[in-house]
């Protein structure tokens, strides 16, 4: 039994208002440069690196037997041309889009607070590269205005990104938080709950206000699926992370 110490979140669908849009500038930039993949599949897929998810869809697209929970175990050179030309056609909608319409999910920034003022270092860790990734901080500056400890994307990886571990392990190394069972991560995607089971989270909760429906998180690992992180201070009360061991 541990307390929790840190708290990763995901940015897109779970702290970051989202409207569907990370899933459907990846189907559209798809659609445009040919690869045929139903929204559906980029809805379950969002979360992860979107050069290797490209990489991932052309590959299962040929017929390549690949699996979301260990894509990232994977690489198809054969693919990473098209691959960089669709994640460039996407990105310039993805920035469009964050520089036009950027604003926290409702209960996000008082979430960061109360675990804050209980002790909780706040980190959040998202699939974006650093160009999408920086125009979202530039929005919000949550790192600046002090309502959070570390923002990590998958460039401070090496490119690896969810489900992999890495960055929640970054994010332990970073704020010196050792045990992986006092930390908590949450997202929206099977990609944040793979990479919280990965890395041996003592929770590993998520959120119904992103692209997946419960029937879908439900089938990944998780501790907890709550409505939004509007909920995570109650879930966190009731666990007694506020002076108390989590379970």
């Amino acid at each position: 039994m541990t307390r929790i110490q840190l708290a990763v979140f995901d940015l897109s669908g779970t702290t970051i208002a989202d409207d569907n849009a990370v899933a459907r500038c990846l189907h559209e930039a798809a659609q445009d440069r040919g690869l045929d993949a139903p929204l559906a599949v980029f809805e379950q897929t969002i979360g992860t690196n979107k050069i290797h998810l490209y990489e991932f869809l052309l590959a299962r697209a040929a017929g390549e037997n690949v699996r979301i929970e260990t894509f990232e175990q994977h690489r198809f050179p054969q693919y990473h041309e098209r691959a960089m030309a669709l994640f460039a056609h996407y990105s310039t909608r993805m920035i469009a889009h964050y520089e036009r319409h950027t604003a926290p999910m409702p209960g996000a920034e008082e979430a960061f607070a109360w675990c804050r003022a209980h002790g909780i270092r706040v980190a959040t860790d998202t699939g974006f590269h650093r160009d999408v990734h920086d125009a979202i901080q530039r929005a919000v500056c949550w790192v600046e205005r002090g309502l959070v400890d570390l923002a990590l994307d998958v460039e401070h990886t090496a490119g690896i990104g969810r489900p992999a571990p890495y960055m929640i392990f970054h994010a332990m190394r970073t704020l010196g938080v050792q045990d992986v069972h006092a930390v908590a991560k949450i997202g929206d995607t099977p990609a944040d709950l793979w990479s919280g089971y990965h890395a041996g989270c003592g929770l590993n909760v998520g959120v119904l206000s992103g692209a997946n429906a419960r029937e879908v998180l439900q089938k990944q690992p998780h501790t907890h699926l709550l409505p939004s992180v509007a909920d995570l201070p109650v879930l966190f009360e009731s666990h007694g992370t506020s002076g108390q061991e989590v379970h």
